[in-house]
C-alpha cells in the first residue's frame, strides 16, 4: 500500500513541475486525495459493501471537487491534474499512465446496465473540459485535446481535438534501423 503511494507522489513530480516537495504533494493535491480515497472506495465495493462505498465517493467529491464512481476501475500512476469537476462513471476502466486534467468527463450515453463508460488504454493524456462518452475505447497513447468530445473509438497513437472529436495526427510507432553501420559497409558485407 505504502508503496503505491509512493508511487503516486513520485507521478506527480514527474507530471507537474510546480511540484516542490512530497510533503506538500501529499498534503495539498486533491486530484492525489481523491485517488486514495477512490482506492478505499473500491475496494469496499468489490467487498459488496456498496452503500459504505458510495458514501465514501460522496465524502471525497466534497473535499476535492472530482467524483469517482467505486466501480471504477483505475491503473497506476494515475494523475489528475487541478481537478475540479472531473467525472469518472461507474464502468469506467483506466490503464497504468494517464494524465486528466480539470473538468474532464468520462462518461455514459445510456441508462442500460452493463459497460457504458470509457475504457483508456496505457498513457492516455486528456485535456481540460474533455468529454469523452459512451463504451468506447481510447487506446494507448492518446492524446484528447482541451474541450473536444469523444464518441467513437480511438486508435492507439492517436490525437483527437473538436467537438465532435476528430484525429489530426497519428504517431507511428518507430521503424527500427534497418540500414547497416558505416563499419558494416566498407567491410563490403
Amino acid at each position: 500500500m505504502f508503496e503505491r503511494i509512493k508511487e503516486d507522489i513520485q507521478c506527480v513530480f514527474e507530471r507537474d513541475p510546480a511540484a516542490r516537495t512530497a510533503f506538500e504533494v501529499l498534503t495539498t493535491y486533491p486530484g492525489l486525495h481523491a485517488v486514495l480515497l477512490h482506492r478505499l472506495s473500491h475496494r469496499l465495493w468489490r467487498m459488496k459493501l456498496k452503500w459504505l462505498a458510495r458514501v465514501l465517493s460522496n465524502i471525497a467529491r466534497l473535499l476535492t471537487g472530482i467524483e469517482i464512481h467505486p466501480g471504477a476501475t483505475i491503473g497506476r500512476r494515475f494523475f489528475i491534474d487541478h481537478g475540479m469537476g472531473v467525472v469518472i462513471g461507474e464502468t469506467t476502466e483506466i490503464g497504468d499512465d494517464c494524465t486528466l486534467y480539470h473538468g474532464v468527463t468520462l462518461g455514459g450515453t445510456t441508462w442500460d446496465k452493463g459497460k457504458r463508460h470509457p475504457t483508456l488504454g496505457r498513457d492516455v493524456v486528456i485535456g481540460a473540459g474533455a468529454k469523452v462518452l459512451g463504451p468506447i475505447m481510447i487506446n494507448e497513447g492518446v492524446r484528447i485535446g482541451s474541450n473536444a468530445v469523444v464518441l467513437k473509438d480511438v486508435s492507439a497513437g492517436s490525437t483527437v481535438v473538436g467537438v465532435p472529436g476528430r484525429v489530426v495526427t497519428i504517431k507511428e510507432p518507430a521503424e527500427p534501423d534497418l540500414w547497416m553501420s558505416d563499419s558494416n559497409r566498407c567491410a563490403g558485407n
